[in-house]
């Protein structure tokens, strides 16, 4: 393979670091639940790249036609739209949580909060 044949990779790579860097640099609630959102996304970009393979066909059986490089396999598709629903619940917990926490103490910065609680 190729550098390009792994672009997919370096994409999952440099989106991991992003949202891991965002997630512990960042201070306020609502950029750590980006950063983990961006996380995230990365995850599933790499659970989609493993599961395609280059010059197959979707698994759906033809009488008398074989497919010359197989079958894709589409589990890792429907694994990542169920990741994808539940990542989604779990943001809008977190900016409810966030909403909460602002309520409460009148800011989203987590250095500030903690200051507050003391």
């Amino acid at each position: 393979m190729t550098g390009l044949g792994l672009f997919n990779y370096w994409v999952v790579i440099f989106l991991m670091m992003v949202g891991f860097y965002t997630l512990i640099a960042r201070g306020n609630l609502i950029k750590k639940i980006i950063g983990l959102n961006i996380f995230q996304t990365s995850v599933f970009i790499l659970y989609i790249s493993m599961g395609k393979i280059t010059g197959a066909t979707a698994p759906i059986f033809v009488t008398g036609a074989e497919p010359e490089f197989g079958y894709s396999n589409p589990i890792p598709h429907v694994l990542i739209l169920t990741a994808i629903v539940v990542g989604v619940a779990t943001s809008a917990l977190g900016l409810s949580l966030v909403i909460r926490i602002k309520e409460a103490f009148g800011t989203i910065e987590e250095d500030e909060i903690e200051e507050l609680s003391r």
